[in-house]
């Protein structure tokens, strides 16, 4: 199966989808986006950078998890 490459249209997307998630949940990660470094080189592999949260954000976010993790 061949590798897939994101485009920075994949990784744009997908943080676009992470957000829109999240704010679903009542979560909010300030910092979300495209980690621009990723671009860089030909080696590297585009991210999305989840960014900085308070604790009760990271709170929030792991109930989130566990109570999906339970389906």
């Amino acid at each position: 199966m061949p590798i897939h490459h994101p485009t920075p249209d994949d990784v744009h997307d997908s943080a676009e989808e992470l957000r829109t998630a999240l704010k679903d949940n009542g979560i909010t990660l300030p910092s979300l986006g495209v980690d621009l470094p990723g671009f860089a080189g030909s080696y590297a592999v585009p991210l999305v950078a989840l960014g900085n949260c308070n604790a009760d954000t990271a709170r929030k976010l792991a109930e989130v998890l566990r109570k999906a993790a339970v389906r």
